[in-house]
């Protein structure tokens, strides 16, 4: 069959070029950026640089090869604070990723904070990351563990989450961008309420919104924003946690070790100043100067270009996806999504519509996006997910469209 494209489509980006490994496989139709994104050749000569030129420990050493890794580090730091809005550097935490900010959060804060009969609320489309944490805390320290429902579009369910705000909430957490639906947050709303009803910490995770629009955590009005960098273009094993000044200077240290001390006695130890407080250990300098790399390359194209992009490819995907029958899209319309959509086929399991698709050299995701809770208030196992990034253009939608329609013929599918 001729796949009907859609005449309106006008893609901004023109960057496959600088992605090594799409153009080493031209036929690739990479649609997983939510779980993780490609790399341009810039980040990996930035790795490749650092190993090359300036491999030392930093902070150790007063040779002038150490010197110079902490200069990079240092520089890294500046670097991706500024491109995330953050005034003062010294409160981005470098972590592992989104994952280990929120667990930094809640066995630091939390578990210096949180009292028996204390409140803490999430969201029913959290992440396993932003939701088993703050469960677990609840339940070590008999806390209450509530959690918000959403509307039947894929939306946090406001009037809900007011009535669970009161004097024993502790702390509120939630996503700024759902993995698995896309939708966007109203994050003011979310704080105005908040503000209003609590003396909560405000915990975001930002894994699915810092690679995809322009983002400022001095702006946003959260306590705590944790993100990953291989989202974002850059190396896998690096993100942070930005926190804001106060609050991270009056928690405890998460982990100890070297670098966070400042000075060790016999009976006591005292801690280094922000951020080194919650670095322990030695730093992940080359994949720091590599996410570095990665934000000036999206600064470069604007992340209100980016996200053009992204919604353009989402209005085309979604309109040619919703005039396949049998296929369900779950979430809100495409102009109030990132780039993800979540759907499923009749009588097409997501993990065999995901091997069929992969033969036809198109790559998405299957499964529950580790957001179980989400899936079963969608009353399904899994979905299949396609998403965008800068990368991406209308012939991945085309592939994408191709595959599922060759997965119904495989099935078998019947029209209704």
């Amino acid at each position: 069959m001729k796949l009907r494209r859609d005449s309106a489509f006008r893609p901004d980006l023109r960057v496959r070029a600088d992605f090594p490994l799409l153009v080493n496989n031209p036929d690739l139709h990479y649609l997983d950026s939510a779980a993780t994104s490609q790399k341009p050749k810039v980040v990996l000569d930035a790795l490749r640089d650092f190993y090359e030129t300036a491999n030392a420990n930093p902070h150790r050493g007063a040779y002038s090869l150490s010197v110079r890794a902490t200069e990079y580090y240092h520089l890294a730091r500046v670097r991706i604070a500024q491109f995330l809005g953050v005034r003062d550097s010294d409160c981005l935490i470098f972590t592992r990723g989104t994952t280990e900010g929120v667990n930094l959060v809640a066995g630091s804060w939390g578990e210096a904070n949180v009292l028996r009969g204390d409140e803490i609320v999430v969201t029913a489309m959290d992440h396993h990351a932003n939701f088993v944490p703050w469960q677990i805390l609840a339940m070590k320290k008999g806390a209450k563990f509530r959690i918000c429902e959403l509307t039947p579009d894929g939306r946090i369910d406001l009037g809900h989450f007011s009535g669970l705000l009161n004097d024993r909430t502790k702390i509120v957490a939630f996503n700024h961008v759902s993995n698995a639906l896309g939708t966007i947050n109203p994050i003011a709303e979310i704080i105005r309420l908040v503000r209003e009803k609590t003396d909560a910490i405000t915990v975001c995770d930002g894994a699915q919104s810092a690679p995809h629009f322009p983002v400022s955590f001095d702006s946003l009005g959260v306590d705590f924003y944790a993100f990953s960098g291989h989202k974002m273009l850059g190396p896998m094993g690096i993100g942070g946690l930005i926190g804001k000044r106060e609050m991270l200077e009056e928690m405890p240290p998460y982990q100890t070790g070297g670098d966070m001390i400042e000075f060790v006695y016999d009976d006591r130890t005292t801690w280094n100043v922000l951020p080194h407080k919650f670095e322990a250990g030695t730093p992940n300098a080359a994949n720091a100067v590599g996410l570095a790399a990665a934000v000036e390359y999206l600064d470069r194209i604007g992340m209100d270009r980016v996200l053009s992009h992204e919604r353009a490819l989402m209005s085309a995907a979604q309109k040619r996806l919703a005039a396949i029958e049998g296929l369900r899209i779950y979430g809100p319309p495409a102009s109030e999504r990132s780039g993800v959509v979540s759907f499923t086929m009749t009588d097409v399991h997501p993990h065999d519509l995901a091997t069929i698709l992969d033969g036809e050299g198109v790559c998405i995701r299957a499964g529950h996006h580790c957001a179980q809770p989400l899936m079963r208030r969608l009353d399904v196992p899994a979905t299949a997910r396609a998403s965008f990034y800068v990368y991406n253009d209308e012939s991945d939608i085309d592939a994408l469209v191709s595959g599922i329609m060759k997965a119904r013929e495989i099935f078998g599918y019947v029209p209704a």
